[in-house]
Parts: C-alpha cells; structure tokens; sequence
C-alpha cells in the first residue's frame, strides 16, 4: 500500500466513533504507514486497534497508547476529537467551558510533547473556540491550525442537490463561513447549481424565498438533526471530512472547503472562523470574505458572537486577556 508520507499522525479521542471513523480513513487514505491513536479510554481504544487490525491494512504501523508524552512524541500531524460529545437538545455552544479547558491542556501537551508538529485539525466543539484555545497555548502558527467548518458547507450543498434533484457535485462552491454554529452566515451568491448561480433561482418556482428561509435554517441544524435521526452526535461525515483536511497538510489533494482557521486582518479580528480558504502542504491560507450586503450583515453577527464566546471563555480564566496572547505564543 502506497502511504503520502511516514511521518507520525496521531489521532486524539481515538477510542470514540468520531476518532475510530477517523483513524479507518485515515488508513484507507493512504496517508502515512505510521499511525498512533490516543485516548484516555484505554479499552475502548484497544477495541478500536483490535478491529483495524482484523482489517489486515497492509504497511501500516498502528501503535495505541493513554498516555500523552508517548502519544505526541515525534508527532508530525495530529487531528483531535478528544472532547465532550453534543446530545440531544444541546446546541454546540452548551459544550463551551468543558471542552474549551481539554483544549487548553490539548495546547499545553502539544508545546510540551511535540513542538515541531506541522499540523492540526480540531474537530470537538464549539471547535471555533476549542481550535482558537489550542493555538494559543500550543505555540504554533496560525497557519498550522484548522478546524472542522466545512460540514456547514457540504451540508448545503446537500440539501441544494436533495432539492433539485441532482448529484451532489452538480451544485458547486455552497459555502458558508463564520461561526461553526447557530450563527453561522450560509451564502447564496457563491453557489452554483448545475452551472446557473443560485441567486438568479431564489425567488422563482423552483426554489421560493421562503423555501431558500427554511433550507439555510436547515443547514444551520443539520448537527441537530442527525442527533434525532440517529440518536447520537454525527461521525461518519466529521470523521471522513477532517481526514480529507489532515490529508491536504501532508501533501495529498487540496482542501477547498471553507475551513476554520485564525483570522486577525482588516475585517475581523483575533478569532477562529470559517473562511474562504485553502489547505495545502504549507497550511492553511485564507481570503477575505466577501458576499452580498445581507450576507456581510450575517457574518459581522456571526464574528459578534464568536467574539462574545471568546470573551467568555476569557472570563472564566481559560484563555488570557489577547493582548497577553503573544506571551504565549510568539507566532500571534
């Protein structure tokens, strides 16, 4: 089997159905032979290798361990789903306190452990603020950092094809960007369907504004709803996703799905958001968003809550005032 590279990639949180998902396609990827899973579980995450390893992989070195300094060590990629799950009724925010302080330690661990690390991908929620905690205490630039905002994204590009009654690919560039929550901005002028941008099909028989209203809502729930179908959290969707970005950092396939990654310029300051952004071997690069007056309105409201959890969590002694970042980490 043929591997991007055989460098270290650890995948956190391994013993839960995100981090298991995660660690299979990682594999099936192809990308790299030597693979570490972690997690404080130890008998779950032993399950975990037992059933990778009935898989019969070929060339794949899976080692497993619950403890941290053995984990990270010479770690060269790691991607992270080692927080609180959502349930039922919770909205992503309700995880705030808890799972910001295991992405405190998460930072504290990867400057301690493996300081050379390339890149991370953090994928437990409120994974805007979680990613954000991490990169202050890690050290690590801000280009090494991103987290997983691109399910809004294919989520919208989901419920377009259902609607027409299309392939998926067909319905091109559906984005959404700012916060990966209930303020996210979902985006019409970016879309296309089938070709023909779906701002000249809003407003028409084929799809009514108020159809367009209850879609974006839709999008806006989607983690929601697959907890009533399902009963628990979503992992297939997360988990393939966030192999797709890990992957993109070790030199396979750009990711060109909007990703969560720190913004400090011009039009928004000092937060982790969704952006209009590309994942390549060199990290993560973004652009400025830009969009229709109501759709800029949307992400200025969604940058306003981001700052209010920021601020929040800053409250609570978990992240330090921002102008005492760059004690932490150099690179802010």
């Amino acid at each position: 089997m043929k591997f991007l590279t055989n460098e270290k990639l650890v995948i956190s949180g391994a013993a839960g159905m995100i981090g298991s998902n995660m660690a299979q396609t990682a594999i099936m990827m192809g990308l790299s032979s030597n693979i570490c899973l972690y997690d404080v579980y130890l008998p779950g995450l032993e399950g975990v290798v037992e059933e990778l390893r009935h898989c019969s992989f070929p060339g794949v070195n899976i080692t497993f361990t619950d403890k941290v300094e053995e984990a990270f060590k010479d770690a060269k990629y790691m991607v992270s789903s080692g927080g609180a799950p959502r349930k039922a009724g919770m909205t992503r925010e309700d995880l705030l306190v808890g799972n910001a302080k295991i992405a405190e330690q998460l930072g504290k661990d990867i400057k301690t452990y493996c300081p050379d690390l390339k890149h991370c991908v953090i994928i437990f929620n409120p994974a805007d603020i979680t990613g954000l905690v991490t990169l202050v205490y890690s050290g690590l630039k801000p280009s090494q950092i991103t987290t997983l905002a691109a399910l809004d994204s294919t989520r919208l590009q989901s419920a377009l094809a259902k609607h027409f009654g299309i392939a998926q690919d067909k319905v091109t560039t559906a984005r959404t960007y700012g916060g990966h929550g209930e303020q996210m901005a979902v985006f019409a002028s970016t879309a296309k369907i089938d070709g023909k941008p779906l701002t000249d099909i809003i407003g028409t028989p084929a799809l009514t504004n108020e159809q367009w209203a209850q879609m974006k809502q839709d999008v806006i729930k989607g983690g929601a709803k697959i907890i009533e179908l399902r009963g628990r959290s979503s992992f297939q969707s997360p988990s393939f996703v966030s192999i797709e970005m890990i992957g993109a950092a070790m030199g396979g396939q750009k990711f060109e799905w909007p990703a969560g990654c720190y913004v400090n310029n011009s039009q928004f300051q000092n937060v982790m958001m969704a952006m209009p952004s590309t994942i390549d071997a060199t990290g993560v690069h973004y652009t400025d968003v830009k969009g229709t007056a109501t759709e800029m309105a949307d992400i200025e409201a969604s940058y306003k809550h981001l700052q209010a959890m920021r601020d929040e969590v800053i409250s609570l002694g978990v992240l330090p005032a921002v102008s005492e970042w760059k004690k932490y980490n150099p690179n802010l």
